[in-house]
């Protein structure tokens, strides 16, 4: 007989609950007046401090799904989102067993999902996957992520994770750093590695045994031990859950008896007086946080040093298994080690070929198959460096995790693009990154510029620093509303930081929402890079460059004229007196016209700069290209064209000024000629047509892309 007191509560929280999601899919459709992000975040606060409720929040949020399958409109899209991420959360944080009941209609629900169209139907199959996992092995999700952020390696999972949040000093002064710091290594002194290891065991005993577990009491027996004892249960546990996931659907009856036994060893070995306690509550197990290591990112080379530091580290733990899978590779190639000595001697030098044997043969038999089957290779194992699937089953690869995370606006992403391209560039000639580290990439726009009140064009000029925050937004909504929204609340905190000399307490909201962000933006969206060749008039040397959403081109003896035309617009002007004999530019690009097809064109129009600004197939539903917008002398003369290539040189003995995603660090002048193309991924463009070659054409040639983590992410 169902308790009707227990039946009252229960519509009472699932009442609450109701107005909370709701609150939240109002927020998401623009009719919200409060700052984003605070609803989602209160709504996941209570869950932690109340982890009974997760089911009546799951079971609120199928109702609402199954609003959304019936409403086949766009905005039933863009509340799946939303939905689906806060369905995971849930079943990752519940402290409690959810009925088999609410998971079976979960589980027939989200297959309806999977009809939508992507990048919707790929986040509800990463969550899909994700539920059937903790279908079969309850409290799976939050053992994993919390083993492998807490770094709790152990013999059965061996993967570590690293969060780097790198700030650009061009937009954080030294009080907001200090801020930002302060608010972030909060995580340094949440942690400790004996009261997680008790959670947990807490945790997977609840989900998995549910009413049958007294939490109470098993919360006070594991209190009263030791820290090895509490070692000892927790290595236990960790060999239930790898075995129960290891077995799928079948393992579920031994996962739940052994379980049963861990929790009858606690209650036996706790020597503790038991107190009277109230068996119907839930223990918090609530999620710990991950160690944040905040860097100012000073000096290009600092990525790389981290990542490298990393890597070293990771290899230093190897397992076991790794070292036996090294040793049967060296085995196997120990028998030609002479051989690939010389190899690679010759590979410093490909000119160097034996004297008995033709040029042709020798290069093809003796070098080329050892550099292309290094590079083929390389591609093999580049294919797994940045999917966009489920954390859990993409990511456990043998590989550990480096997530690291630009704080700034486009200069940032620009400089992340830069260290980026350099690293894959390492990467292509000799692996040290790839097959120890899975490099996750996220990006938390912030900026220095104070918007301003009495000019209208204050928000532009604003967005035009954070045109990739807010192209990233218009791809996704729930980024946009979490991670967008947080940046002016990471400006604001420099200002509380010097009214509040000592804080009374620490602020966890940015905290909780990068943890949000590092465990939900799993899918990417890729903003393809750009490369830029820049020749300089007073030598032959060629800078090679790269950038992600923006190029200026101006001659400095007309950067007057620019400033005039975008000063005051709705004011009209004297004509120009300036003279100009002839063209000053030399351009040639192919232009992508309407119809798709391209034309090669060659002109030289009276320019004295041009903008150009990366548009990503992700915003266009097209193809990658570049918009063109030439500035004439004359402004009503002004044109603008997209293109994927141009070739931009300076006539009459003038230079130009080349400066790469409106960062001013990053300026070249003295430049004679410019070339922009798409930028290919290094060590991935084989130049040969052999049949083995072939087979991997669809791989060559790519265009290497900047993959930022979001909520929805793109499918190419």
């Amino acid at each position: 007989m169902v308790d009707r007191t227990t039946t009252v509560a229960l519509s009472t929280v699932e009442s609450s609950v109701y107005k909370t999601v709701q609150a939240l899919l109002k927020e998401m459709s623009g009719q919200s007046a409060g700052e984003k992000g605070l609803i989602r975040w209160s709504l996941y606060k209570k869950l932690e401090a109340n982890p009974s409720c997760s089911v009546s929040l799951i079971r609120v949020l199928v109702k609402e799904l199954e609003k959304l399958m019936q409403i086949q409109q766009t905005r039933s899209d863009t509340h799946t989102i939303p939905v689906l991420h806060t369905i995971y959360y849930a079943v990752m944080q519940s402290g409690v067993m959810i009925p088999t009941s609410v998971y079976q209609t979960l589980y027939e629900c989200m297959m309806k999902l999977l009809i939508l169209p992507s990048p919707y139907s790929a986040v509800a199959l990463s969550t899909l996957r994700s539920i059937k996992m903790e279908m079969t092995t309850p409290g799976s999700l939050y053992h994993r992520r919390v083993t492998t952020e807490q770094n709790l390696t152990n013999e059965l999972v061996t993967l570590q994770e690293k969060v780097f949040v790198l700030a650009d000093p061009a937009v954080f002064s030294a009080p907001l750093e200090a801020a930002v710091r302060t608010h972030l290594e909060v995580s340094s002194f949440l942690r400790d590695t004996s009261t997680v290891e008790r959670n947990m065991v807490l945790h997977a005993l609840q989900t998995g045994l549910g009413t049958t577990c007294q939490s109470s009491r098993l919360a006070q027996a594991l209190e009263a031990l030791g820290e090895h004892m509490v070692k000892t249960y927790f290595q236990e546990v960790v060999l239930a859950v790898e075995k129960s996931v290891k077995h799928g659907a079948g393992g579920r009856a031994n996962y739940v008896n052994r379980l049963q036994h861990i929790y009858r060893d606690i209650l036996t070995a706790s020597k503790e007086e038991q107190t009277e306690l109230d068996h119907s509550s839930v223990f918090n197990t609530a999620m710990p946080y991950p160690k944040i290591n905040f860097h100012l990112w000073k000096d290009e080379e600092d990525l790389w040093n981290l990542l490298a530091t990393f890597a070293m580290c990771c290899s230093s733990n190897s397992t076991t298994v790794d070292k036996e899978e090294k040793d049967k590779r060296d085995s196997v190639r120990s028998e030609n080690s002479r051989i690939k000595r010389d190899l690679k001697e010759n590979n410093l030098d490909d000119t160097a070929r034996p004297a008995s044997i033709s040029p042709s043969f020798t290069r093809r038999n003796a070098v080329k198959p050892k550099k292309t089957a290094r590079k083929l290779s390389l591609m093999s194992e580049k294919m797994d460096v940045f999917p966009g699937g489920s954390p859990l089953f993409n990511e456990d690869r043998r590989r550990h995790t480096a997530r690291v995370v630009v704080l700034g606006d486009d200069r940032v992403l620009g400089r992340l693009a830069t260290a980026f391209h350099s690293i894959r560039e390492r990467e292509s000639k000799r692996l040290i990154l790839t097959k120890n580290l899975n490099l996750r990439l996220y990006y938390i726009p912030v900026t220095d510029a104070a918007p301003s009140l009495s000019s209208p064009a204050s928000p532009g000029e604003n967005e035009g620093r954070l045109s990739l925050a807010s192209l990233l937004g218009r791809v996704d909504p729930w980024y946009n509303g979490n991670i967008n929204s947080l940046g002016a609340a990471i400006s604001k905190l420099a200002g509380k930081q010097s009214v509040h000399r000592e804080p009374p307490g620490p602020n966890v909201f940015l905290l909780d929402t990068l943890c949000y962000y590092l465990r939900c933006g799993t899918q990417p969206v890729n903003l393809p890079l750009y490369s830029v060749k820049m020749t300089r008039s007073s030598c032959d040397d060629v800078a090679e460059e790269v950038f992600v959403a923006h190029l200026e081109v101006d001659i400095p003896e007309f950067r007057h004229i620019q400033k005039k035309s975008t000063k005051e617009p709705g004011v009209r002007r004297k004509k120009s007196t300036v003279s100009v004999f002839g063209s000053v530019i030399s351009v040639s690009y192919t232009e992508i016209s309407l119809s798709k097809r391209q034309v090669v064109k060659g002109e030289a129009p009276m320019t004295c700069g041009m903008v150009i600004t990366s548009e990503p197939a992700a915003v266009t539903s097209g193809k990658d290209h570049l918009t063109v917008e030439f500035h004439s002398v004359n402004p009503g003369n002004n044109t603008t064209i997209q293109t994927q290539n141009i070739s931009i040189k300076a006539l009459q003995h003038r230079t130009l000024s080349v400066c790469l995603d409106k960062d001013s660090r990053r300026t070249y002048t003295d430049v004679q000629r410019v070339i922009i193309s798409p930028c290919l991924k290094p060590g991935c463009s084989v130049g040969s047509s052999s049949e083995q070659e072939l087979l991997f054409s669809k791989y060559r040639d790519k265009v290497l892309c900047l993959p930022i983590n979001t909520f929805t992410g793109v499918t190419p």
